[in-house]
């Protein structure tokens, strides 16, 4: 069976982002999007991608974002794949396709009933992951709250594509989270915080080494 790896989202200093990748990260991530307390600048993103070794995906998070700001972080900012966490239909994940060939395309779905799966289907020959993650509640952020949905939703869920799971896992249900769910990705923000957006890197190393001993 494939392995379990982990993205370690919402990085913003050097120091976790070092953390995040000695510990055995596949993927480190960096949102761009101004109401989230983890909340990068394409310069500052900049001096943090320099820091990631090739093997390691550079992911920048977006809420409904323009083709600027898309074109800022990627240009400036050193991003290689996109992941949409607002309301982008499929039409907007071929526009990017085309605007920035080769780039990763991931599309979160934010998740509470069964039904709720179905909207990944829709994005089956666009995006090159299915992010499933906890749907917040209305007016509040789209995602990093620590909130959970429940893993027995996605029993018997003949998944679209390759798909990644989120919402509130941590070093202590995160063995839980992958044998539960038959998740292969795993990806982490709040998990690894003190506060919101202060990561602690002795919490990203027991992340990953959970992750590494599954």
């Amino acid at each position: 069976m494939q392995r379990v790896t982990a993205k370690i989202c919402g990085l913003s200093t050097p120091e976790t982002v070092d953390a995040a990748i000695s510990h055995g990260a596949s993927h480190v991530g960096f949102v761009f999007f101004a109401k989230s307390p983890r909340n990068v600048a394409a310069d500052q993103a900049r001096a943090l991608t320099l820091r990631v070794p090739d093997h390691v995906g550079k992911v920048g998070i977006f809420v409904d974002a323009d083709d600027e700001a898309i074109d800022r972080a990627i240009r400036i900012g050193g991003i290689d794949t996109l992941q949409l966490h607002g309301r982008e239909a499929p039409e907007r994940l071929v526009a990017l396709r085309a605007r920035h060939p080769g780039i990763g395309l991931w599309k979160a779905i934010p998740i509470r009933a069964r039904a709720d799966l179905d909207a990944a289907k829709r994005y089956r020959p666009v995006a090159d992951i299915i992010l499933y993650d906890a749907k917040t509640p209305e007016g509040t952020l789209p995602g990093g709250m620590g909130l959970r949905f429940d893993w027995a939703l996605l029993d018997g869920f003949a998944h679209p594509q390759r798909w990644a799971l989120s919402g509130g896992i941590d070093a202590g249900n995160v063995a839980d989270a992958a044998g539960r769910t038959g998740a292969r990705l795993i990806d982490t923000s709040s998990g690894v915080e003190t506060a919101p957006g202060i990561k602690d890197v002795d919490k990203i190393a027991s992340f990953l080494q959970r992750i590494a001993a599954l």
